[in-house]
């Protein structure tokens, strides 16, 4: 999670990307959490692999996500973007033992039961559009037997959306490394998948970890649907998402929506598929499909389809924004 998320500007300008919250919670929380159901097993170690200029604060976040569930947090630094095979490497100190592996701007939804007598899971999901992807073919076996890179014929429509289970960390390292040291690029960077197929060719077997959702975080407006579709799903699962203490004067909640900490909300109708942050006042607005930060003050406002940032001041008649932390419309 080293790169900040340029797509995601201005919102990324003042956090990571990983850090922006889906439905009340940051995406790599849910992402950990996620992971963590599908393993059904203890985690002993969670590794982050960040920019060195993300900050101390950053840091402090992510090893308090790390100990809320449970386990040791430890911080590594890509500091030069050189590939995923180089940023997974920057972790090697951790890299013992079964080991998950996930790019930290995706989200998903599974019921399978990880296969830990494979060698390695690869978490897939069936796509439309396959050429946009790296995707995965099977044999009859349910197999992995191939990797292929945004196909321009049909080969399969299994896509892999960035999560992997290793039997051997071990393994796993030393593959990376000899990429490292023989220095195997492709597309000027070190590519997780070189060190993939080298361990197929050693006869190593993969198996397919099948998503039923897939949910990305890339720009604002997968990151708005996203948000939307995270609630949905969380109003499925009987989730109260609205706090205790929200003041709602003359003001309509059309669920699903988040609704955090000391939220005030006046002569407003707010949803459906909103997530509202710790502190925000909202007063005399209409706002649907929007993710609003914490301490933002809104006023006077119709949106969809929104990004609203930390701290922010809206005051205006404006339909569909993205305006980071700090920012002011008057």
């Amino acid at each position: 999670m080293a790169g900040r998320g340029s797509r995601l500007r201005p919102h990324t300008l003042t956090i990571p990307k990983p850090l922006i919250p889906i439905a009340g919670k940051p995406i790599v929380h849910r992402l950990v959490e996620d992971i963590a159901g599908v393993i059904n097993q203890e985690i002993e170690e969670i590794a982050f692999i960040i920019h060195e200029s993300f900050g101390k604060e950053v840091e402090a976040d992510l090893l308090a996500i790390a100990q809320k569930l449970g386990s040791q947090g430890k911080i590594y630094y890509q500091n030069e973007a050189l590939g995923t095979a180089h940023a997974i490497l920057c972790a090697k100190e951790s890299m013992q033992g079964n080991i998950v592996v996930a790019y930290a701007d995706t989200l998903f939804r599974a019921d399978f039961t990880l296969e830990t007598d494979a060698d390695s899971v690869i978490w897939v999901k069936s796509v439309e559009d396959p050429s946009a992807f790296g995707v995965v073919q099977l044999n009859d076996k349910n197999e992995i037997v191939d990797f292929v890179e945004k196909p321009k014929e049909f080969v399969s429509d299994l896509a892999i959306i960035g999560i992997y289970y290793f039997k051997s960390g071990e393994t796993l390292r030393a593959e990376l490394q000899y990429l490292l040291d023989n220095n195997i690029i492709k597309g000027g960077e070190y590519q997780l998948t070189d060190a993939l197929e080298n361990m197929k060719q050693k006869g190593m077997l993969f198996k397919p970890g099948k998503v039923d959702e897939w949910m990305d975080c890339g720009n604002k407006n997968v990151t708005v649907d996203t948000n939307s579709r995270m609630l949905n799903f969380l109003l499925q699962d009987g989730h109260d998402l609205v706090s205790k203490n929200v003041t709602i004067e003359n003001s309509e909640i059309i669920q699903p929506c988040y609704i955090g900490e000391n939220v005030v909300l006046k002569n407003t109708k707010i949803g459906p598929n909103v997530s509202v942050g710790n502190g925000s006042i909202i007063e005399n607005s209409t706002i649907d499909n929007t993710l609003i930060q914490k301490n933002a003050k809104i006023v006077n406002a119709k949106l969809t389809n929104s990004m609203i940032g930390n701290n922010a001041i809206y005051n205006g008649e404006f339909t569909s924004i993205s305006i980071g932390d700090y920012s002011v419309l008057e």
